[in-house]
């Protein structure tokens, strides 16, 4: 380590507030009915993602209850960290223009002394190895994990400080990385509403259609607007265009297969072995975290996914699907069931039917009355669903393999930089690598 670095605490680090540390509510003062659908957003512990933002979706509370908590209070470039659950994980407050956040019952936060510290560098000093594992070893791993006196916990931990340009000079480097990951994520979740909305029109509210009966201007190309016709008639669905027809799943896919019994691995023992939890974090799949097992190779040709496979949670999430877009080297597992299409051109349609209210309603009847949530392929398998004609797809599909193709590169790129911060990180918030030379690396992969 540096020579000018010291060694300080968090209690030393902290801003001279007495709220500067402090826990989320009592259960008691967070309950249920204290949300409301606007106001102050509560950070939980799932909005803390593997990169500087947030994701998903906030609970909310009134103004009125947040200034009443007001200790529990967040601002932009507080760290927020769970004490109970996901111990080991860490969060900072954007500057998002977002005037004041709440912490949840299970986080707890520290404001920084900005004349000692920045709290950047603070925060990747916690999503090293080093600041994780001194959260985690003051963790109790019986039932649910948690920390015992987080607060004292917190306080009593040590890292490395060194001069305050040289930490700004570390967070933005981290940060510069982080902050592309988080724009593909962006990008690509705005690419994937897109596909969204278009599958959505064309083949749900069947706009071009509706407006071609009514005479209006269906707004598209000629030569995509004729492929639609011009007339809507009665089916077991309701209203569908006239000429398409309604199938249930098993008619347009191959015999229905249950995945492969194993235990993950994160060694390279054989194929990578795709869960439910590797499709239902986002709409495409990170493969660069799913885990390996071992398979014996007679079985290896049974269980391969191919690019066009649709996989079904059956168990845990049931109803849960993805595509499979890329040729990878990777089998599925027992709780997933796979479709294989008919024809090449239905993957994508398959794909966003999947995501759309049509199918998850009936995903929810299939599994009313029911005490456990479980779906089996037979019952997967008889979905009805609308198949417009190969030509009424063909524009869509051409559309949304653009769309699909930059969000794979956006995932790609995304896993290339987040394994090159997760190398200069350990080895920045030690000294080890001095921030020119980590810049120089950076140069490199073109950044």
């Amino acid at each position: 380590m540096a020579g000018e670095w010291r060694t300080l605490t968090v209690g030393e680090i902290k801003a001279a507030d007495e709220r500067a540390i402090a826990i989320g509510p009592f259960g008691s003062r967070m309950k249920a009915d204290a949300y409301v659908a606007e106001g102050v957003p509560v950070i939980r512990g799932n909005n803390i993602s593997d990169t500087r933002g947030f994701v998903g979706d906030f609970v909310f509370v009134s103004e009125e209850t947040a200034d009443g908590l007001q200790a529990c209070n967040a601002f932009a470039g507080d760290l927020v960290f769970p004490h109970r659950g996901a111990i080991g994980r860490v969060g900072v407050v954007p500057e998002d223009g977002t005037r004041r956040y709440m912490l949840s019952t299970s986080l707890m936060k520290l404001t920084c002394n900005r004349q000692l510290v920045d709290p950047l560098f603070v925060f990747y000093y916690f999503r090293s190895a080093l600041g994780r594992n001194a959260l985690l070893e003051r963790a109790s791993t019986v039932g649910t994990p948690g920390i015992g006196q987080p607060l004292s916990s917190l306080r009593s931990i040590s890292l490395p400080i060194p001069p305050l340009p040289e930490q700004r000079a570390i967070a933005h480097i981290l940060g510069t990385l982080d902050d592309k990951i988080e724009l593909n994520r962006r990008m690509s979740e705005t690419l994937e509403a897109m596909a969204r909305a278009l599958f959505k029109s064309w083949f749900v509210d069947f706009d071009p259609v509706r407006a071609k009966a009514e005479g209006r201007d269906p707004g598209l190309p000629e030569h995509i607007a004729d492929l639609f016709p011009a007339r809507l008639v009665d089916s077991e669905l309701g209203e569908i265009p006239e000429g398409w027809e309604v199938q249930p799943l098993s008619e347009v896919c191959q015999k229905p297969q249950y995945g492969y019994t194993a235990s993950a691995s994160d060694e390279p023992v054989g194929p990578r072995f795709l869960r439910i939890t590797d499709i239902n974090k986002r709409d495409w799949i990170e493969w660069e975290s799913v885990p390996f097992c071992s398979i014996e190779p007679e079985k290896r040709d049974k269980y391969a996914l191919a690019p066009g496979d649709m996989v079904i949670a059956r168990m845990a999430d049931p109803g849960h699907g993805a595509i499979i877009e890329e040729a990878v080297d990777a089998v599925f597992a027992s709780y997933l069931i796979r479709f294989r299409p008919q024809r090449d051109e239905l993957a994508r349609y398959l794909q966003y039917w999947l995501r759309s209210p049509l199918y998850w309603n009936t995903v929810r009847a299939a599994q009313s009355g029911t005490t456990r949530a479980n779906l089996n392929a037979k019952v997967l398998g008889s979905f009805d669903l609308v198949i417009p004609p190969a030509n009424a797809l063909q524009p869509f599909n051409e559309l949304a393999d653009a769309f699909r193709r930059r969000v794979v590169a956006n995932v790609r790129e995304s896993t290339t930089l987040a394994a090159l911060r997760d190398t200069l990180l350990p080895r920045l918030i030690s000294g080890e690598l001095r921030v020119e030379h980590a810049e120089k690396l950076i140069e490199r992969v073109g950044t």
